[in-house]
């Protein structure tokens, strides 16, 4: 049964790190590409960063750069997002998906459940 299943999540305070993980099973990780998206209730989702298959290309929105960094360890089955500097503005439901093929520019076929992140003093 394919799964991905992020946790991590938490309240923090501005200025804060949050380390997401994105756990696969079902499939084989090391085959696919993967990113992370985040939506606030009433907007629409937004894409955040992702992961080629073998790590070697990444990507990030313009709002999380120098902030974010996305990981892979396709041995663990998970891809990681270390959130640093953590602003208000980056409270949202943080989804994991897998992406059709190999590299970041392949639509997603496949979303995890989210991992609520709410950045406030």
């Amino acid at each position: 049964q394919l799964q991905l299943v992020a946790s991590g999540g938490g309240l923090v305070q501005p200025g804060g790190s949050l380390r997401l993980s994105c756990v696969a099973s079902g499939f084989t990780l090391e085959d696919y590409a993967i990113g992370w998206f985040r939506q606030v209730p009433g907007k629409e989702r937004e894409g955040v960063s992702c992961i080629s298959s073998s790590g070697g290309s990444t990507n990030y929105a313009d709002s999380v750069k120098g902030r974010f960094t996305i990981s892979r360890d396709n041995a663990k089955n998970t891809v990681y997002l270390q959130m640093n500097s953590l602003k208000p503005e980056d409270t949202a439901i943080y989804f994991c998906a897998r992406k059709v093929g190999v590299l970041c520019l392949h639509g997603n076929d496949y979303w995890g459940q989210g991992t609520q992140v709410t950045v406030s003093s």
